[in-house]
């Protein structure tokens, strides 16, 4: 997908990008929005997926939440969601062989696997600081 350039789809690109929590399409809304006050909830949504249609940005949705979450970061990686205040961080993993993830579904599957979804979910460091 070709997309013409905009300043709206820059500032919401370059907000994805300097972030690490996988922001809503609220969020990005809100923080856009200080820059261009008349863009629209609508105008972000568009504008995120056209991104992810791209390739440029991932879109996210987690099990427990029912709401997605974008990541500048387009790489394979994993996910932790907290139970508590529901963040999505980044999990840095030395494993990251995940065709070998996919090589072991497909050994018991008569279907074709494609690719997997798999995110680790319990409480984070802040909340757990938090309850002590």
């Amino acid at each position: 997908m070709n997309m013409k350039y905009s300043r709206q789809r820059a500032a919401i690109l370059s907000f994805l990008q300097s972030r690490r929590d996988h922001p809503t399409a609220e969020r990005v809304y809100s923080s856009v929005r200080e820059e261009f006050p008349n863009i629209s909830l609508g105008t972000v949504y568009r504008n995120l997926n056209q991104m992810v249609e791209a390739g440029m940005i991932a879109k996210h949705s987690f099990g427990m939440l029912s709401i997605d979450h974008f990541d500048y970061n387009t790489s394979p990686h994993y996910h932790f969601v907290c139970s508590c205040c529901n963040a999505v961080i980044d999990l840095p993993m030395e494993h990251n062989d995940f065709s070998s993830i996919d090589a072991a579904a497909a050994a018991g599957f008569d279907g074709l696997i494609q690719g997997h979804r798999l995110y680790f979910c319990g409480i984070c460091k802040k909340c757990l600081d938090q309850k002590n």
